[in-house]
């Protein structure tokens, strides 16, 4: 006897939820002119969309926000508190949410999970996404131009990218090792 879907579903969003959690432990912070971190959490947004789909992702995404807005130090540097939600990371936190969205969607959308569909699913959902929300808000709370805040995070978009393909390999790993566990279909050539 199986587990059932429903908690299946629950245990993999919590899992994935730890994840990008841990993923913030060894998180950098150079002061690089943006006052929003480098960090390995993002790897974490993208394997979770990867692996979980649209809606368990964004799920995962949204429970650990939830968490941090509790109080619980898990973004990099060990912030934690509805403070962050004010600060000038604060949109790239909620791009998290709806680039997890983007990404698992795209990927459910794919008629085969490939590296090269997998990338440009995350580097739409991951960055592009991402950055959309994440750049204007930045510039509002640093009372900047829009501008110049896309200036400051063009430093960030190389290790986004490769991020991004990482997270494109790790899921096809995944979805290769427990076959059924995402919704998309994998290339046996790949």
């Amino acid at each position: 006897m199986g587990v059932p879907s429903r908690l299946r579903g629950v245990a993999l969003i919590a899992a994935f939820t730890a994840l990008i959690a841990l993923l913030g432990l060894p998180g950098m912070i150079f002061p690089i002119g943006n006052a929003v971190p480098i960090t390995f959490q993002s790897l974490g947004v993208m394997l979770a969309a990867c692996v979980l789909g649209a809606r368990r992702s964004a799920a995962s995404v949204l429970l650990l926000l939830a968490l941090v807005a509790a109080g619980l130090p898990l973004l990099a540097g060990g912030r934690g508190g509805p403070e962050v939600f004010s600060g000038p990371s604060a949109g790239f936190l909620l791009g998290w949410l709806a680039g997890a969205f983007v990404t698992g969607l795209i990927i459910e959308k794919i008629p085969s999970y490939g590296l090269a569909s997998a990338g440009a699913a995350n580097v739409i959902g991951c960055v592009v996404v991402v950055y959309s929300i994440g750049i204007p808000v930045q510039a509002h709370i640093t009372e900047t131009t829009v501008e110049a805040a896309a200036m400051e995070s063009l430093v960030f978009i190389p290790g986004d990218v490769v991020k991004a393909l990482l997270a494109s390999l790790l899921g096809g790993a995944v979805h290769r090792a427990v076959p059924g566990l995402g919704t998309v279909p994998v290339r046996r050539d790949r």
